[in-house]
């Protein structure tokens, strides 16, 4: 790969180097600012070339121009860059005018924009070239070490997962904890995952509860706003076209058994329980085999399958059997343009994603049309329409997990080929190779959606507008499942199969006036808004056994023997809003936001369905000030302060209400169903509500060369969605109520540095994002008294460790002191944390939680003459992991393949792992193994790219041309992968209702993405 990236630079320097210009002369001069003062660091660029040169500390500069250009181009941070026309002239002097575009450059709010100049929030945003630095899957990859205080996580690295998002921590434990997604205006009910990222023009993330609060109910998780790309007026058409393909491979696997090794495994396991004897009696010692002894045990000799692996020195790794190089692939045309009145953008995408285990992979269609047009001078009409059709397989199949426990020892083929079903006599274990057959297990599911936001907007007075927003969004969605014959699953039984069908239709209906006035230093913004949107999700599934002919799949129910089970349902919920927000701004010095919304949702109590929740912020523009217009090294310094109310409105529809459960009653011989209360109603059931007061300082200075956010946070969730429990003698264990008060706090830090800008065209930029949160809960149902039972602990975070803390192992001169507390040599020694002399209870402790202590992103950016080189570091520091490998595949009962440990005997007195025992289904306190560090640090992207002259790109007709090659993560250090033989510990990561978080067992193995790829714009 190394020759073939230096011989791509090589051809490409040789066709720059043609079309250069075979003359040249020199010119010189001086850049100074308003003040006449000379600017150290000016770049100063041959127009439509590479030449180049940067002006010394004095503002001096000079270039060699080729006789075929004739303009320079001047540009320096924090200054509007200018043009100049060359003609006969050998020097050129110019005055370079302050640029206060950065500060008013204008930000997503919600229902609206704002000047960054004049924002009060904390608001951070990802720009669409950061969206296109690196091939993406979907928009949440986008968002990672790019926002601080956004925490992104991949859920597995099956095609079409989407990675799990998390804004400022864990509030809530049954209400859910993702942020709200808004596109181009309308909040999404249904998944993110369905967006084209190419189609994105900017992200903007609302963190505190002041910006959060415009969004009321729904804002408490944050929100996320994310703006597609529009069309143009300049009347100028532009066609761009981005495109990358590329190879997928396992990063890692993990290490298990080889045959020898895995016999020797289960000798010992029999040896411990002095079952491993020869033919005399006597005990075999570790490290020495005998057939004889060998011959009683079932999973060796005692299976003729494996006994005749055995004599042939077997070492099926059927890890490497199951994977295989992946393919991944993204194309996608635009089409912008428009004019004085009408304006559009249309797109085309198709991303592909072929897993490395057969039978899973991701198929995405997408077309988007992004309309505007002035019909006159008060009235523009608009829509964006996106369609989307995916299908996706595998997505609750895992084969790869099938591989992990099979013995090595067994045969995975027939001489002639052909899969052999039971490798072993083992009654629980089919050939894992079974199971990606084509036709045998099949899982898919078919998704087409299409999403819409029309407007209209009418201008009524000077200042005074009406918009409405329309929304509509259609999803319909069939998941099919067969389970052949010849799975695990059924294993020669009848097979089995269900077809479910979901649709779904979202309705969102915003009436929006807003009022914009500017009188002498006074700037005002008035937004009031009536919101009403509509839920409705249909559901109906048949399972059902005995399909005659694999054939049949899922698609002919009709043929089975028996039907076992019919479902339908019909969920719906409606919300209903208004809000009224002010920004005001005096001399742009002192800034002022309040808001005010009001929700009712139809899924709360008859008495508590509406809320309000207001927010307010202000802001002080420091560097406005007259005491700071000497101090030129500041750019911008604005000091941010605001608190304000967000809710959660994430319960199910009809939880407040009594529902009724089905039951089963005898009338004689004759049985009937019936029904009886299932649930307590609670119609005072009401929002969770998190205050939030956030402190904000935005700064920038030597002329934009650093700048960035720092923010100071505290946010209190009270009222939370708890199930309340009852005395059992009354019928109900529970019900859902309003109790318990959870808390975050932290401090995040972005800051963007430009580090090197130099007159021969190097220039090396930073992005650095830095985040701690400290997620605790403050009280539960019981006021501040901790829940054993959840492992719910006050002052800690919602996802605690309590238990048994392990030791080490039992040595061999510690036999007395391992008996006296029921143990044995060999066998995992625990805390006695009460020093009571016994193992009970009451010593498990504190263990450690999935909160990482803090969390960085740091992005390297490199230019020079047309190459451009940029890699991205994601790290996650200070967290625990509960590894669902070292529970699944560490029985160590001489059964089953494990992973491959350094375990306990005596030649070699180990105190990581205990000796394997065949009498016991695991180790005794085995789950104190399933604790790691899950610190990592990732070389998430890198990045190479080139972008050809403009004079090359126009022989073909082209603007711009710049051809890429990326590798995704090729290197991640972590002491979970590297020292206790795990896998990849973020990449596994998968989370419930109340976002626990576990390395999953069997999870597919993270992968390394290797692309290339081609962006052309006409």
């Amino acid at each position: 790969m190394k020759k073939s990236l230096l011989f791509l630079v090589g051809v490409l320097l040789c066709l720059q180097t043609q079309f250069a210009a075979a003359q040249s002369r020199a010119v010189t001069g001086k850049v100074t600012d308003a003040g006449g003062s000379g600017l150290p660091g000016v770049s100063v660029t041959v127009k439509s070339s590479t030449n180049g040169a940067v002006t010394d500390g004095n503002g001096v500069y000079s270039v060699n121009v080729p006789s075929d250009k004739n303009a320079l181009v001047f540009s320096y941070i924090g200054y509007v860059s200018q043009e100049v026309v060359i003609g006969s002239k050998s020097q050129i002097n110019i005055s370079l005018v302050e640029d206060a575009t950065a500060l008013s450059e204008v930000v997503v709010v919600g229902y609206g924009t704002q000047k960054k100049s004049q924002m009060t929030g904390a608001i951070s945003q990802v720009t669409a070239k950061q969206i296109t630095e690196m091939p993406l899957t979907s928009l949440g990859q986008a968002l990672q070490g790019r926002a601080a205080g956004v925490d992104v996580s991949q859920s597995g690295s099956k095609p079409g997962s989407a990675p799990r998002i998390l804004i400022r921590g864990r509030r809530s434990f049954n209400a859910g904890n993702d942020p709200l997604y808004v596109v181009d205006g309308i909040p999404l009910s249904a998944g993110y995952e369905d967006i084209n990222p190419n189609d994105i023009q900017s992200m903007e993330v609302l963190k505190d509860a002041t910006a959060t609060a415009i969004y009321g109910a729904r804002g408490a998780n944050g929100v996320i706003l994310v703006t597609t790309k529009r069309g143009a007026n300049k009347g100028k058409t532009t066609v761009t076209f981005d495109t990358y393909a590329g190879a997928s491979n396992a990063y890692s696997k993990l290490d298990l058994f080889s045959g020898a090794e895995f016999a020797e495994y289960v000798r010992e396991a029999y040896r411990a329980t002095n079952l491993y004897k020869d033919a005399a009696g006597n005990a075999v010692p570790t490290g020495k085999s005998d057939p004889a002894a060998d011959a009683k045990i079932a999973v060796l000799g005692g299976d003729p399958k494996v006994a005749a692996g055995l004599a042939a020195g077997n070492n099926t790794q059927y890890q490497d059997l199951i994977l295989r190089t992946g393919m991944m692939q993204n194309h996608t045309v635009g089409i912008q343009g428009g004019n004085d009145r009408t304006s559009f953008y249309i797109s085309a995408g198709f991303f592909q994603d072929k897993g490395i285990t057969k039978g899973l992979d991701f198929t995405r269609n997408s077309l988007r049309a992004n309309i505007d047009h002035q019909v006159n001078k008060r009235l523009k009409v608009g829509m964006s329409t996106y369609m989307m059709y995916s299908v996706r397989n595998g997505e609750n199949l895992n084969p790869y997990g099938n591989t992990l426990n099979a013995n090595p020892l067994g045969s995975a083929y027939n001489a002639d080929g052909s899969l052999v079903f039971e490798p072993t006599n083992d009654a629980l274990l089919s050939n894992p190779l079974s199971e990606i057959v084509d036709g045998v297990n099949i899982d898919n599911t078919k998704k087409y959606r299409i999403f819409n936001s029309i407007y209209a907007e009418v201008k009524i007075l000077d200042g005074l507008t009406y918009k409405l927003n329309l929304g509509p969004d259609f999803t319909q969605q069939r998941w099919g499942r067969f389970i052949g014959s010849e799975t695990n699953a059924r294993r020669r039984g009848d097979a089995q199969a269900f077809n479910e069908n979901r649709f779904g239709f979202n309705m969102t209906m915003e009436n929006i006036l807003n009022y914009s006035k500017t009188f002498g230093k006074h700037t005002l913004n008035v937004t009031g808004v009536q919101s009403i949107q509509k839920d409705n999700f249909e559901r109906y599934r048949t399972d059902v056994q005995g399909i005659p002919a694999q054939a049949q799949s899922f698609h002919s129910l009709n043929s089975a023997t028996s039907v076992l089970g019919v479902q339908s349902s019909l969920t719906e919920w409606t919300i209903n809003s208004f809000m009224g927000r002010v920004n005001y701004s005096f001399n742009d010095k002192y800034l002022l936001t309040a808001t005010m919304r009001r929700d009712g949702s139809s899924r709360f109590g008859e008495n508590t369905k509406y809320g309000n929740f207001p927010g307010v912020a202000v802001g002080w523009n420091i560097t406005n000030e007259d005491f700071m217009k000497n101090v030129t090294f500041i750019d911008m310094l604005k000091l941010r302060a605001g608190w304000g109310k967000v809710g959660n409105q994430g319960v199910n529809p009809y939880q407040t209400q009594g529902l009724l459960a089905r039951t089963t009653y005898a009338f004689g011989a004759t049985g009937a169903f019936g029904f009886r209360p299932g649930t307590i109603s609670n119609p005072d059931l009401r929002w969770e509500s998190s205050s939030n007061a956030n402190i904000g300082l935005d700064f920038s200075v030597y002329r934009g060369r650093v700048q960035g956010s720092l923010e100071f946070y505290e946010t209190n969730t009270k009222s939370l969605l708890l199930n309340d429990f009852l005395p059992g003698d009354i019928g109900f264990n529970f019900f859902s109520n309003n109790v318990g008060h959870t808390r975050n706090k932290g401090i995040e830090l972005g800051v963007t540095t430009v580090n090197v800008n130099s007159k021969n065209g190097f220039k090396w930029t930073t992005d650095f994002q830095f985040t701690k949160n400290k997620e605790e809960i403050v009280s539960l149902y019981n006021g501040k008294v901790d829940d054993l039972g959840n492992r719910w602990f006050i002052g800690y975070p919602l996802n605690t460790y309590f238990d048994w803390k392990k030791e080490g192992i039992w040595q061999t001169s510690e036999a007395d002191l391992a008996k006296s507390f029921g143990s044995e040599v060999g066998q995992i020694k625990v805390q006695d944390t009460n020093g009571d002399g016994k193992i009970t209870a009451d010593d498990r402790t504190l263990i450690g939680n999935d909160v990482p202590k803090w969390a960085g992103g740091l992005t390297n950016r490199f230019e020079f003459k047309g190459f451009d080189l940029s890699f991205f570091l994601f790290g996650r520091f200070g967290t625990t992991i509960l590894s669902g490998f070292h529970r699944n595949q560490l029985q160590l009962a001489g059964r089953y393949q494990q992973i491959k440990v350094d375990y306990w005997t005596p030649e070699n007195p180990t105190n990581e792992f205990p000796r394997p025992k065949s009498n016991q289904e695991f180790p005794v306190y085995n789950s104190t193994l399933f604790y790691y560090d899950g610190s990592f640090i990732k070389l998430r992207n890198v990045n190479f790219g080139y972008t050809f002259s403009k004079g090359i790109a126009k022989k073909i007709g082209a603007e711009s041309i710049r051809l890429y090659s990326s590798i995704q993560q090729p290197k991640i250090w972590s002491t979970y992968l590297s020292k206790y033989n795990g896998v990849d510990p973020e990449a596994a990561i998968t989370t419930s209702a109340t976002g626990t978080t576990e390395v999953t067992s069997g999870v597919t193995p993270s992968t390394t993405v290797t692309t290339f790829g081609l962006n052309i714009k006409f």
